[in-house]
């Protein structure tokens, strides 16, 4: 029997062995080890903001949600509800969306719920890595050119 003793600047295999032999604790891809939730809100939020970045996309939610989101957003300290008019079923992997919109008079509803549709699903599967399995689109209204608004930007009472 014969023990190997290593000294300092030994580049023999036996020593190279000896160096490489250290385990490393909780083997596998960093990345791969717990698990990442994502909210319903979170998924709303997105989702919002990507369906008012499209042309022709008035407002968010129906006449009732706008008139009480507008007294909210009156109130000191309260700020524009990005989430108004979406609705988020996040699961494990996927995803499911449902939004209410209000468009512009004289736009073709099938291209702008197509654009919404579109937009919506590139922005959250590229930020969450969900798979969005629909995207049902409610448009609730339609805005005149004359009609007076609801939620008039700026002006303080």
């Amino acid at each position: 029997m014969s023990d190997t003793v290593q000294k300092p600047g030994d580049t023999s295999a036996a020593a190279q062995s000896a160096k490489t032999s250290v385990t490393k604790r909780g083997g596998g891809d960093p990345a791969s080890r717990g698990r990442t939730t994502i909210a319903d809100g979170v998924v709303e939020k997105i989702a919002g903001m990507a369906a008012r970045d499209v042309d022709g996309v008035h407002a968010m939610g129906s006449g009732l949600s706008r008139t009480f989101g507008a007294v909210r957003d009156r109130v000191p300290g309260g700020s524009k509800s990005v989430t108004r008019g979406v609705k988020a079923e996040v699961g494990e992997v996927q995803t499911a969306l449902d939004l209410e919109i209000v468009v512009e008079y004289g736009v073709s509803i099938a291209d702008t719920t197509r654009a919404v549709r579109e937009n919506v699903i590139a922005a959250v599967e590229r930020m969450t890595g969900l798979e969005v399995v629909e995207v049902n689109i409610a448009v609730s209204d339609v805005k005149l050119p004359d009609e007076e608004e609801e939620e008039p930007e700026g002006r303080l009472q």
